[in-house]
């Protein structure tokens, strides 16, 4: 007797599986390479708006053809489904365009969950494009739309799984109002610090990212925001005048200053703190306003 697998057990085997792994490797690869660092790259993942941009383009696309679904089949005039369906249509490849971006920064895990939600959407894609040129040509196309919803829904599923089980574009860094109490604390002594070369070092629950330039000393979470990655061993640049430390697991790059973010893939800001210096030479920190 074959035991059932459900939804659940479908997405352990397919985070599993390394029977897409050579496409993923290929396109990931060609989404990097054609796509290089800069505000086009920054804007597909969000940075701007500090979030990421994908999920709300794949709610409007969603949204506009469920809704093209409902006037099917209520008293209405077709031409309104037809121009809903056209909207979600083009309002797909922006959608693509960013879910591509974030995907091709991802690891390899959440690359094949994200690789079988991109081949639902475009099947989603393609059942619509269908539904309006029959439409278009005299048909009605509904049942080629139904097996579109059904399509988008399976992706709609696997896009869930990515964000909430997985954690794809949520922020990784500690939310530090929670861990690190009000106030000052001391940290280490700054002559325990190498000059210029970052360190980690541990404050309660969490661990910092520590940089000691002369006698100043910058403070982050070490926690890159988008996987989560140890900023301490990654790799100090200055662009344009700003000193910024990038993320040695997917090149997020944050400003020194402040803990902002510079370039994506990460979209939310590495926690900031305050340091200063002790007479006998200690240094405390506090949460700054991140």
């Amino acid at each position: 007797m074959r035991r059932f697998v459900g939804p659940v057990g479908l997405t352990d085997r397919l985070e599993k599986s390394k029977a897409f792994d050579g496409p993923i490797r290929v396109l990931a690869r060609a989404v990097r390479s054609k796509l290089p660092r800069g505000r086009i790259r920054d804007f597909l993942y969000g940075v701007p708006t500090g979030k990421p941009l994908h999920p709300p383009l794949a709610t409007v696309s969603l949204g506009l053809w469920v809704s093209s679904t409902v006037l099917d089949f209520s008293d209405t005039d077709p031409r309104a489904a037809r121009v809903l369906l056209a909207a979600g249509i083009a309002s797909a490849a922006p959608t693509a365009a960013a879910g591509l971006t974030d995907w091709s920064s991802l690891h390899r895990e959440q690359q094949r969950v994200g690789f079988v939600h991109l081949l639902a959407n475009l099947s989603a894609l393609g059942l619509y494009s269908a539904s309006l040129v029959s439409r278009l040509n005299g048909g009605r196309g509904r049942a080629l739309s139904l097996a579109g919803l059904g399509a988008a829904t399976v992706g709609g599923y696997l896009g869930g799984i990515l964000a909430y089980r997985q954690a794809a574009g949520a922020n990784h860094a500690p939310q530090v109002a929670h861990l690190v109490p009000l106030g000052w604390h001391d940290l280490c002594p700054i002559k325990d610090l190498p000059e210029g070369r970052p360190v980690a070092r541990r404050l309660g629950y969490i661990q910092l990212f520590v940089l000691r330039t002369g006698d100043g000393v910058t403070v982050l979470a070490d926690r890159c925001p988008h996987l989560a990655g140890p900023l301490h061993q990654g790799t100090l640049v200055v662009e344009n005048g700003e000193a910024c430390v990038v993320c040695p697991w997917h090149g997020s790059t944050f400003r020194l200053a402040d803990g902002s973010v510079k370039h994506g893939p990460a979209t939310a800001p590495a926690p900031c703190f305050e340091t200063r210096v002790r007479r006998d030479g200690t240094i405390q920190v506090r949460p700054g306003l991140t």
